[in-house]
């Protein structure tokens, strides 16, 4: 990718890391926007294409390793963004199992 329009970083801190279900949400909001999109899990690369799940779920990156991303094209610095606050909330995970459970207490 050349011409990088921005760049970014954020701290797994869901409690696995970047396994399945994460890389999924992670490339569902990356294909939301037009910009090309990268991601690895250290500043000097690999880079692999966000919006692709084989090339994300490659990563393997675990709790507290540093996500990079770099992007370019037109709402790259709004792509960041959201990629950052995903990974910032833990990809929601923590959320889910609330409230399912509460969901089934409720019963």
């Amino acid at each position: 990718m050349d011409e990088i329009a921005a760049t970014s970083s954020a701290v797994l801190t869901n409690a696995i890391g970047l396994h399945a279900r994460p890389s999924v949400k992670l490339t569902k909001l990356a294909k939301t926007f037009m910009a090309d999109i990268e991601v690895a899990s250290a500043a000097e690369g690999p880079w692999v294409d966000a919006k692709s799940i084989v090339k994300v779920m490659a990563v393997k990156a675990t709790k507290g390793a540093t996500l990079h991303f770099r992007a370019r094209g037109p709402d790259a610095a709004e792509a960041l963004a959201a990629l950052r606050e995903l990974v910032a909330l833990g990809f929601s995970e923590e959320g889910v199992t609330e409230t399912r459970a509460r969901g089934s207490e409720d019963g």
